[in-house]
């Protein structure tokens, strides 16, 4: 039990559904009268829902975590996956203290920092400098530490031209690598580390795993570590917890876990799919919606190497007074890294229509044999605010390169891996 880092007991976490406040006060006091004063359970905890955002419930009452149990020895490296809206993020808020758990116990040793989200704690008004000083007093640094370590953050992060200047001009991956360095470097006993890397470009990912397996083994750290990317996951985990709908559905050595992971990933290959809300991740404005994918090829969900990529999708409008926009394609492949990307130019939104069908026909995309996923983002980009996203979906609809049709060309060169922009596309839009 003493090597034990982390222990999480029977954790839990319940939430209301609904706008904040209505209702609230009278479930409040009957939750303390039932509770604190008669010692009996909570009558909400009974009532609360599986977290399926896919699904429309009866209850107000959301599980988003629920029973979730498991130890992580001190020096481990864990990777927790799971689809959008799994539980992963609200775990390792759990963890940092950010919230607190509705059932059950956790238990860790030592001293956590945590990076949640591009820029967590940094103050937009003041300079890199000061965001560092200030962030490192908040983890129980003295001044002296930090200006001990401040040359190898700086250095690191790569960003010593910038750093007695605001972070609200720094760009989003200036403040998450400097976010990474701060977090890091000031030697934490538990690094908590959600999917913020994905910003920073491939060189910066590289260091932060090199760091983050410097930080475990080296030091003797423990690192928890939520990522989509399957290859980041592999290289920097030994053990991982697959989460399904706030409750854990496989644990273990990490290529046990993920390989159940991609498998329930790519299970389902309807050439057509309705977008549910578990396909989307972040916050997206709604202007525009996706209501549906479908792969169109002739035979929808295999397709030769040389054949072209037709996806369509239906959109919602939402808001009228939207005129313009752009779409973008990307590809992931069985492991769910990105393989490819299309951005459109500027359309119009066709007027007196709730919705509106795009296709795009995707011409020399040289995938490699495989299996394949698609996802798809809609907006534009704004003079003030830069791109602004209507709507944005993950790993939609699954499609495979099973074969070079007879007779056909010899392809010199296929895509295995890295990203491509392609450029090369014919957009339909009814």
């Amino acid at each position: 039990m003493s090597n034990l880092a982390i222990q999480f007991d029977h954790v839990g976490k319940l939430y209301r559904l609904g706008q904040v406040g209505t209702g609230s006060l009278v479930h409040d006091l009957n939750r303390w009268w039932v509770t604190k004063v008669r010692g009996k359970e909570d009558p909400y905890l009974k009532i609360g829902e599986t977290n399926d955002r896919s699904k429309k419930g009866d209850s107000q009452y959301v599980w988003a975590l629920r029973d979730i149990t498991f130890d992580v020895e001190q020096g481990d490296v864990v990777g927790i996956i799971g689809r959008n809206g799994a539980g992963k993020s609200t775990l390792l808020k759990l963890l940092s203290s950010i919230t607190s758990p509705t059932t059950g116990v956790i238990r860790a040793r030592g001293r956590i920092g945590s990076l949640l989200e591009v820029g967590t704690g940094f103050h937009p008004e003041m300079t890199g400098r000061e965001n560092i000083y200030m962030n490192g007093s908040i983890m129980g640094m003295t001044r002296q530490e930090i200006t001990r370590k401040l040359e190898e953050i700086v250095d690191f992060a790569g960003v010593e031209r910038y750093l007695d200047t605001p972070v609200k001009r720094y760009s989003s991956g200036m403040t998450v690598r400097l976010g990474f360095a701060v977090a890091a470097f000031m030697e934490p006993e538990i690094l908590v580390v959600d999917e913020v890397l994905a910003v920073g470009d491939a060189e910066f990912q590289k260091k932060a795993i090199g760091k983050m397996q410097d930080v475990s083994r080296g030091g003797g750290r423990t690192v928890l570590f939520v990522s989509h990317n399957m290859s980041s996951i592999r290289k920097l985990c030994r053990k991982g917890v697959l989460l399904e709908n706030g409750c854990i559905k496989y644990q273990g050595e990490i290529e046990d876990v993920v390989s159940n992971y991609l498998s329930e990933s790519i299970k389902d290959f309807a050439p057509i799919v309705k977008v549910r809300e578990d396909h989307r991740n972040g916050h997206v404005g709604k202007e525009l919606e996706f209501v549906e994918v479908a792969i169109e090829n002739e035979d929808n969900r295999q397709m030769a190497t040389e054949e072209d990529l037709v996806v369509r999708t239906l959109v919602k409008v939402n808001i009228p007074v939207v005129k313009k926009f752009t779409i973008g394609l990307m590809i992931n492949n069985s492991e769910l890294n990105r393989v490819g990307t299309y951005a459109s130019p500027i359309f119009d939104v066709p007027q007196n229509k709730s919705s509106f069908n795009v296709t795009i026909i995707l011409k020399h995309h040289n995938l490699a044999k495989g299996k394949y996923s698609i996802g798809l983002n809609i907006g534009l980009k704004d003079l003030e605010y830069g791109l602004r996203d209507y709507d944005v979906v993950h790993d939609v609809v699954f499609f495979e390169i099973t074969h070079i049709r007879k007779g056909a060309p010899i392809v010199l060169w296929q895509k295995h891996w890295g990203n491509t922009n392609y450029r090369d596309a014919v957009i339909k839009i009814d």
